[in-house]
């Protein structure tokens, strides 16, 4: 048979494509290895749980015992911490000290355990002295146990990276290290917590030092008496009165929003604030202004090298996520399956509403739980009205309690 030459030039292009159809689908179906991409390799990667305010909870364990621990990775720890129920439950030996430990409620004469490793998803750390402490309080308020705090003595031995968006926690050894590109190198000067320098702006800006404290679970904290020295707010602002858990007790804090702040070159708007009377001399005030928290930090993928006085900020997926501006006036408890009112403010909308402390959560926007982030996460609606139903002296009793807006003029609201 003869072909003449457009019948051969067809069908060798039809060859031609049926060629690239089967290369196609081999390559489709085993695609190449991914190239090799240059960067630091860690030492270990491991994910963490995130709570309310952006709080990191790690999992761990103490020595040769096999139960998990729960434990705060916390910048604002200047060493390394166990709960005192922890250490009595796992006999584990406490050595009587002198030093004492502060925090934003009180003073604490601690006691030791000595020489302990700290066993992390494939890293073990030696050497280790765990101050002894008592985190009843922030078990409660948090609805989880905790066992104790990770700061200083792990911090500075290695590089690490927070990833928020993923959830996980990558441990670098500590030298030479090439951070992620994009993003902001701040250099805070470190002793045992790194202070930071930052703007906030209301009536006028002021440039002062902060502790970035991962351990926070709020945005920024101003000690009242870097506020009534720089009368940053004016007669007329607006405040809420709150309470906050802390070591040796509660503080109360009153609570209101800033016209801007500045940390590096990010500009954060009518962001949420807390001012509180530093009465132990936290903030070390007037070389501090108060402290940087997590519910702000959390919006950074962060790598942390305190060998080389660097914190590494890269804008992750909840960067533009709105603050929390829900008010309710009252905390909550967790023990053991019960959630328990507490802390109900005057003048509150809780107050308003009927709620009294020690009342016992029945549930929240027909949410029956029992689980304390969950309350949370529905009273994070300000505007909204929710029902609530609760248990007072065994009886259940119905309530409607409005979740106002610190971002609004509530008229209806007392002002402190």
């Amino acid at each position: 048979m003869h072909l003449n030459r457009g019948t051969i030039i067809k069908t060798a292009c039809l060859i031609f494509l049926y060629w690239i159809a089967l290369t196609g689908f081999c390559q489709y179906g085993t695609p190449p290895p991914p190239k090799k991409t240059k960067g630091p390799v860690p030492i270990t990667e491991f994910g963490f749980s995130q709570l309310y305010g952006g709080i990191i909870i790690v999992h761990a364990t103490i020595d040769n015992l096999k139960d998990s621990l729960n434990f705060i990775l916390d910048t604002g720890s200047g060493g390394i911490s166990l709960d005192s129920s922890t250490v009595e439950e796992f006999n584990i030996p406490a050595v009587p000290s002198s030093r004492t430990i502060r925090g934003i409620a009180g003073v604490r004469k601690v006691d030791f355990a000595y020489n302990h490793t700290l066993n992390l998803p494939g890293l073990s750390v030696d050497s280790l002295d765990f101050h002894i402490n008592n985190y009843e309080m922030l078990t409660g308020v948090y609805g989880m146990k905790i066992d104790g705090i990770i700061g200083y003595s792990f911090l500075k031995r290695y590089i690490i990276a927070i990833d928020f968006d993923r959830h996980t926690i990558s441990v670098f050894p500590q030298g030479p290290f090439k951070y992620p590109q994009g993003g902001h190198i701040l250099r805070p000067a470190i002793t045992a917590l790194p202070m930071q320098y930052a703007e906030i702006t209301e009536n006028e800006t002021f440039r002062s030092r902060y502790f970035l404290d991962t351990g926070a679970g709020l945005c920024l904290l101003l000690s009242q008496q870097f506020t009534g020295d720089s009368a940053v707010f004016s007669k007329q602002k607006r405040f809420y009165t709150s309470v906050a858990e802390g070591i040796g007790g509660k503080k109360t804090m009153l609570v209101t929003t800033l016209k801007k702040f500045k940390l590096g070159p990010y500009k954060f708007r009518k962001m949420p604030v807390y001012v509180f009377d530093d009465e132990y001399n936290v903030t070390t005030y007037p070389f501090l202004a108060g402290l940087i928290g997590n519910d702000l930090l959390r919006r950074f993928n962060m790598t942390i090298n305190y060998a080389k006085s660097e914190f590494h900020l890269v804008p992750n997926n909840s960067f533009r996520e709105a603050f929390d501006y829900a008010y309710t006036g009252f905390n909550m408890f967790q023990e053991g399956m019960e959630v328990i009112i507490m802390d109900v403010m005057q003048g509150s909308p809780a107050e308003k509403a009927g709620l009294k402390d020690g009342d016992v959560i029945i549930s929240i926007g027909n949410k029956f739980a029992g689980d304390l982030q969950t309350y949370k996460n529905i009273l994070q609606q300000p505007g909204n009205k929710v029902k609530m139903v609760i248990s007072r002296n065994g009886a259940l009793q119905e309530i409607k309690l409005n979740i106002v807006s610190i971002k609004e003029k509530n008229k209806k609201l007392f002002k402190s």
